[in-house]
């Protein structure tokens, strides 16, 4: 029986995938498990393995072409097998890896994006290009009204429902937007308008932090960056104020098992936030030896999905840029997300003296349905207490 090859629909925020290149040609014999071709989704890119044995009857997307999640990219068969009822239908009813090929990691999984469901949780039938122009322009698609087969909305429907205002632009020229760079709009709207935000800075004291960090880089080949401090000391508070650690679902609180803290990295075309699992039960070295392979990999964009999904926190430091202080926004279902700025010489003044100090800005951003500023502050204070005494980020009477 013929199988059926789908562009994979690997991440809630993925909404379409770029083929950039077939691995195999129309008459080539497949392999289960072989790579059938290379392609792009919103964070990485990625082999796509077939699924099933058999000849490539068919390829229907040409190498380097944009297709949304869930369109028949190809077909495998048979050589005499009539493959006419897989052309049928171009787009399958249910856009998954599966039906012909399978990603080369397995897919992360997750609620359905917000904009695809009533306040209610129930599914509006919509069409994937409805739903992520909805997610764009902060629509609730609920609220349209379809035209299409059986009520369903249509990208006509959500222009019609909100026409964007004339733009007047200064003479330039337009640079499409890359897969990465779309997943990011569709996020960061979906989070800054639905979600309250509040913010709570800290000041925090890193002379102790950085005498800590000379150390290893005396006593050991490699060393942990600042960032890794960040995670272990966040890990550690986390612990501690587990009431920080959630989600809002909605109907309830959700309390997560694990401390999953995600890391911001910058590349070329946005960003990306590969995740260090279960960090309350690693040691700093551990979490440095991570880190590290994974900021790598992001930069390369060789993550699988499940190396950059579901953080339950989340730690952006743009501090090596020398910005003091900046602000993040919340990507749900995270709860809170801290901000890091530069480690400056500051002035202090302390019993009536002034002398020289390190001093470094983190900024909270919580989602006010999950938290309120005392839990907040509780967070904060004691993140700034353990970087202010870093001995605590190693297993009792360990030394660098």
């Amino acid at each position: 029986m013929a199988s059926r090859v789908v562009m994979p629909k690997l991440t809630d925020t993925m909404e379409e995938g770029v083929l950039l290149a077939w691995k195999k040609r129309e008459g080539d014999t497949i392999q289960a498990g072989e790579a059938l071709a290379e392609i792009e989704t919103d964070k990485a890119v990625m082999d796509l393995e077939a699924f099933a044995s058999g000849i490539l009857r068919k390829i229907l997307v040409q190498e380097g072409a944009t297709v949304m999640s869930g369109t028949l990219i190809g077909v495998i068969g048979e050589a005499d097998e009539d493959i006419t009822s897989a052309l049928t239908d171009r787009i399958t009813a249910a856009p998954t890896a599966g039906g012909g090929a399978k990603i080369s990691a397995p897919p992360a999984t997750g609620p359905a994006p917000a904009s695809s469901r009533s306040q209610e949780g129930t599914r509006v039938p919509a069409s994937p290009r409805a739903k992520a122009l909805a997610a764009e322009r902060g629509i609730d698609i609920s609220t349209i009204s379809g035209t299409g087969p059986g009520g369903r909305i249509v990208e006509e429907d959500v222009v019609k429902a909100q026409a964007p205002p004339p733009q007047i632009l200064p003479a330039g020229t337009d640079q499409p937007l890359s897969q990465m760079r779309k997943a990011i709009a569709r996020a960061t709207t979906q989070s800054k308008a639905p979600v309250p935000h509040f913010y709570l800075t800290s000041e925090i004291d890193m002379e102790q932090a950085e005498r800590f960090r000379d150390q290893f880089k005396q006593n050991r080949i490699t060393h942990p960056s600042v960032t890794d401090l960040l995670i272990k000391a966040a890990a550690l508070a986390l612990t501690r104020h587990p009431e920080i650690n959630v989600s809002f679902t909605g109907q309830a609180i959700r309390r997560h098992t694990h401390i999953d803290i995600g890391i911001a990295v910058g590349i070329e075309d946005g960003l990306i936030t590969p995740v260090i699992r279960n960090c309350g039960a690693k040691s700093l070295d551990n979490i440095s030896t991570e880190s590290r392979t994974l900021i790598e990999r992001a930069r390369n964009k060789r993550l699988q999905p499940q190396e950059y999904a579901d953080a339950t926190f989340s730690i952006s430091n743009l501090g090596m840029f020398d910005v003091e202080n900046f602000i993040a926004v919340l990507i749900p279902p995270q709860a809170a997300s801290i901000a890091v700025g530069s480690i400056r010489d500051a002035a202090i003044v302390k019993d009536g003296a002034v002398k020289a100090g390190r001093r470094m800005k983190v900024t909270l951003s919580c989602d006010h349905r999950a938290l309120d500023g005392v839990q907040g502050a509780g967070f904060l204070k004691e993140l700034k207490r353990i970087l202010e005494h870093p001995s605590e980020l190693l297993p009792s009477k360990v030394t660098p």
